[in-house]
């Protein structure tokens, strides 16, 4: 049963982002959710012993991001409505579930295997990269990845994005396994700046070193192949951030050589189709039109409309499209920033809510950064693991809640994962540190 736990656990994590991976059973069922539902009856009929208090934060914050959603079903007013909430409730029972669970498991084992946890975290990641850059060169040579590999299983349509035509040549944006290049855009972020610090920090040869050197560069030319400025905003922000402890790594051979490499490989593509991707570029910077920044910026306006109604607990959970196309028409609509569905669909109790989450969130990074230090100021090894993480989880986060002022990746199922990883660190180190076993010296990630 534990070998089973495990494995489901680390499947549900390597999943999070594969969105197109789903089946119309009963609404939208992921395979995420499908191994999710499994762990979370396997981790019921054997779990044992008392919660860790974090675990019981999370479930203080389920219950009242619960009864906000719940009041605010009072202001659904058609069957649509109704459909969509259950839709979103449905999702956030699961995944809220998954996150308090996922706490209480990694809580409750050693280092080793927190590392695994995020190591499959990243490898989903990392593959659902891989698959973008198949589908990209499919796409090239005129074929749909989709349609050969995804339709089979779960028999939907779906394809590449499709950006438009210069010179007659179309200008496809890797969305891989997920429903938009900007949701993978912002969802590389997580590896590239959780992975760097790490990857700074970790000893010359060690085995570990090139493999991420490898690793990031290539994740780094997919984040730009994405063509996404909401990921480009993010990994900014995140990459300034960590500027702050490792600014004296920042000119190191160690990042200089993965970031030439990455910038011999674009100037090289670039130069070939200089005029193409010089258009590409243009239009990306344009700032309005459907594919500028105002169309953006323009969605913030629902806000006061909105709040002029249901000031205290919004539209109700998931329904910013129905009321989106009572506006104009559209169907299926999202508003294109997560502050704006926050305030939107759960109003000035549920964005308080979520900004008290937030800053707990903060609060345990925060506790794990301190872990660092303390162990840095004994010169404990164990300090060159966790304060890089810690950082990077900070940076990650930041970096996020940067990019979704005009996306909405954070009411999707890898930032809850993400969490799970994010408030297990400080208890999974803390207690490892007490280990006679681990005190001794670090255990290297793996």
């Amino acid at each position: 049963m534990s070998r089973a736990r495990d494995a489901l656990f680390l499947a549900t994590l390597f999943c999070v982002t594969f969105e197109k991976v789903h089946w119309n059973v009963a609404g939208t069922v992921s395979l995420a959710d499908v191994l999710t539902v499994l762990f979370l009856i396997a981790f019921a009929l054997s779990s044992r012993g008392r919660f860790p208090r974090t675990a019981v934060v999370v479930l203080l914050f389920f219950a009242a991001f619960l009864l906000v959603y719940l009041i605010g079903f009072y202001n659904l007013d058609t069957k649509q409505a109704l459909d969509q909430f259950a839709k979103g409730m449905v999702k956030f029972v699961l995944h809220f579930l998954f996150l308090g669970a996922g706490v209480v498991y990694l809580s409750r084992r050693r280092e080793r295997f927190y590392w695994r946890a995020l190591g499959f975290f990243v490898a989903g990641i990392a593959a659902n990269a891989g698959y973008g850059v198949l589908q990209l060169l499919v796409a090239r040579a005129g074929g749909n990845l989709d349609n050969s590999v995804l339709k089979p299983i779960t028999g939907g349509a779906s394809a590449i994005n499709l950006y438009g035509i210069v010179n007659g040549a179309s200008v496809y944006r890797a969305n891989a396994l997920t429903g938009d290049p900007n949701h993978l855009a912002i969802m590389l972020l997580m590896p590239l700046l959780v992975l760097t610090p790490i990857y700074l920090r970790l000893e010359r040869g060690h085995r570990l070193k090139l493999r991420l050197a490898l690793l990031l560069a290539f994740l780094l030319i997919v984040e730009l192949a994405t063509l996404s400025r909401s990921g480009l905003l993010g990994l900014g922000l995140g990459a300034l951030l960590l500027l702050v402890p490792y600014r004296r790594l920042a000119w190191s051979r160690a990042l200089i050589v993965p970031v030439a490499g990455v910038a011999a490989i674009l100037t090289f593509v670039v130069l070939t189709r200089l005029h193409y991707f010089e258009t590409i570029l243009r239009t990306r910077l344009q700032t309005s039109g459907v594919n500028g920044t105002s169309a953006h910026f323009s969605v913030y306006g629902f806000i006061p409309r909105i709040l002029h109604l249901h000031p205290l607990f919004g539209l109700g959970l998931n329904n910013f499209s129905v009321y989106y196309e009572f506006v104009t028409g559209k169907t299926n609509w999202g508003p294109h920033s997560f502050y704006v569905s926050l305030v939107v669909e759960t109003g000035l109790v549920g964005a308080a809510v979520f900004v008290v989450f937030l800053l707990y969130l903060f609060r345990r990074i925060g506790a794990a950064r301190r872990l660092g230090r303390a162990l840095q100021a004994a010169r404990d090894p164990l300090a060159a693991r966790v304060r890089p993480l810690a950082w990077g989880l900070t940076a990650a986060l930041v970096g996020t809640l940067a990019a979704n002022a005009f996306y909405l990746t954070m009411q999707f199922y890898y930032f809850y994962a993400f969490a799970v990883l994010a408030l297990a660190a400080a208890p999974v180190f803390a207690r490892q540190v007490a280990s006679p076993a681990i005190h001794g010296g670090a255990s290297s990630p793996t």
